[in-house]
């Protein structure tokens, strides 16, 4: 008796077990569960005078590929299609040590200087003007970034009177003798570049840092009222320091002046973990969540008048990692990243922590545009499109709109860095989930974003709508490989952005298998 009891119970933990796992995975929608609204501005990039970006990159003077202007026509075609909302220009640690007058006039007597943040000389055949010719073509807006190393504060509001300033002032008519008879109108400015990190130049200290900004702020704003300015905040995340005491302090001394507050996060592989690395933005929107709270600390006592709130802009992140050492960050040909699908889908990650996190991430700009750690890459021949290109294209045409609070169950793993730990136990439980996912409703089109992270296996899932039905067919796009290091070059492609059969739903649940290693976008209607 004791032993039919016995194999009884067993036969049930067998059976609740075995029902466990064929459980399929859900996500559950619901239209009045909003985070906020998706700004355009996450969809943006950046370049800098780095390596191949400008020079060789977007502009290419005397090449059969180029137009008039020196403007790459194929890589303006790519750069379109990528639908680029913001880009901010010129740096990066170039920016620290760049006068924006040596790129201004005409070219021929344009000084050469050294460019002491990546070790190349810079022609500045490329500059403001260039800059902003390039922007209107690629239909974005533009957001320069000051000197706040070697610059000084007079340098700065000289060059928004540039920028800015219609007529009158010298360098407003400076730019009417250049050829620009109208002002650019520039409305983002950032506060220099990093400026924490004791590798920029002209590295301040919290305090100097915010002090100067403050006066610079000041001067610019008075030249002209409507731009919006972006402070530094930390990308110093070694061990000896503390990025959230010098983002308090900023946010503290700045909240009554800038916008926003920049953040930058650089990822990698270089221990090829590839469960380690598909987490890894989770970190990112960990320290999103922190700055959060640093901010609305300081909100409740800001004098901001009828203005915004301070919002985050993350405007440098991306993968990088193959091309960091002295002989890959220097020179004309520095941080020429070559991505593979892993890549894409921690990029695609990046994009649905914006999206979960889009009533505080007001910005995003992907570091950078072309060859430097790209979603597009040139020779003198031509170009090809690196795997990171895909989701965010598809993201940037696609999920705009309301940000949804979702509901997501599905199995987890653990890493070196997500887990629950059990007391004293060395027992790690699982803290990361297989599937990470964001969703945005627009005009009452549906856009479900999905990274299945697990390397081997395919996860069905039911997606289930508690605002209504589905209706009509269900489009799907899916970015994949043959591996997890299936990567693209001039003579392949082996990572792309694929449409895949519609789907036909009924009623208030849609069941899916997303594939491994794959990044799929859904979009639908419920009704």
């Amino acid at each position: 008796m004791m032993i039919k009891s016995t194999i009884s119970v067993f036969l049930l933990a067998v059976l609740v077990s075995v029902g466990a796992m064929a459980q399929n995975a859900r996500i559950k929608i619901d239209l009045d569960r909003k985070i906020g609204e998706i700004d355009e501005k996450l969809y943006g990039n950046f370049v800098e005078h780095l390596g191949r970006c400008v020079y060789g990159g977007i502009y290419e003077e005397n090449s059969p590929l180029s137009d008039e202007r020196g403007f790459r026509k194929d890589v303006l075609e790519a750069v379109k299609d990528l639908n680029v909302t913001i880009t901010r220009y010129p740096g990066g640690n170039f920016v620290s040590n760049y006068n924006w007058k040596d790129g201004i006039g005409p070219k021929d007597e344009r000084p050469p200087r050294m460019e002491l943040a990546w070790a190349r000389l810079e022609t500045n055949r490329f500059g403001t003007n260039e800059f902003m010719e390039y922007a209107r073509e690629m239909g974005t807006e533009p957001y320069f970034s000051v000197n706040m190393g070697t610059g000084t504060i007079l340098e700065a509001q000289q060059w928004v009177e540039y920028c800015n300033v219609k007529e009158g002032p010298y360098y407003a008519e400076l730019r009417k003798k250049h050829g620009y008879p109208e002002p650019w109108n520039i409305t983002y400015w950032s506060l220099g570049n990093e400026m924490d990190g004791f590798w920029q130049m002209g590295h301040l200290n919290a305090d100097d840092y915010a002090k100067k900004a403050r006066e610079a702020a000041k001067l610019m704003k008075l030249t002209s009222p409507q731009i919006k300015l972006i402070a530094a905040g930390s990308s110093n995340y070694r061990p000896n320091a503390d990025p959230n005491e010098w983002n308090a302090k900023i946010l503290h001394e700045l909240r009554d002046v800038v916008d926003y507050l920049a953040l930058h996060m650089y990822v990698g592989n270089p221990s090829d973990n590839y469960y380690n690395y598909l987490s890894t933005p989770m970190v990112l929107e960990e320290r999103t969540r922190v700055v959060k709270g640093l901010i609305d600390r300081e909100m409740e006592n800001a004098d901001r008048g009828d203005r915004d709130p301070i919002y985050i802009a993350w405007d440098e992140y991306n993968s990088w990692y193959r091309a960091r050492d002295a002989e890959t960050m220097a020179g004309t040909r520095a941080l020429e990243e070559h991505y593979n699908l892993e890549d894409a889908l921690v990029i695609a990650g990046f994009l649905n922590a914006f999206i979960r996190n889009a009533d505080i991430v007001k910005m995003a700009n992907m570091a950078q545009l072309v060859n430097v750690i790209a979603p597009i890459f040139t020779n003198e021949e031509g170009l090809f499109l690196q795997t990171i290109y895909y989701p965010l294209q598809l993201f940037a045409q696609n999920a705009h709109g309301t940000s949804l609070d979702l509901f997501v169950d599905c199995e987890t793993y653990a890493t070196d860095e997500f887990f629950v730990g059990l007391g004293e136990s060395t027992t790690k439980q699982d803290a990361v989930p297989f599937l990470d996912v964001s969703a945005s409703v627009h005009n009452g089109e549906i856009i479900i974003n999905v990274v299945n992270r697990h390397k081997d296996k395919a996860i069905t899932t039911d997606i289930i709508s508690q605002s209504g039905n589905f209706d009509g067919a269900i489009e799907v796009l899916e970015v994949n490989g043959p591996t997890v290091k299936a990567k693209n070059d001039f003579d392949k492609v082996e990572v792309k952005a694929v449409q895949k059969e519609s789907l036909k739903a009924k009623g208030s649940v849609l069941t899916y298998n997303f594939p491994a290693h794959s990044f799929t976008q859904l979009r639908a209607k419920i009704k």
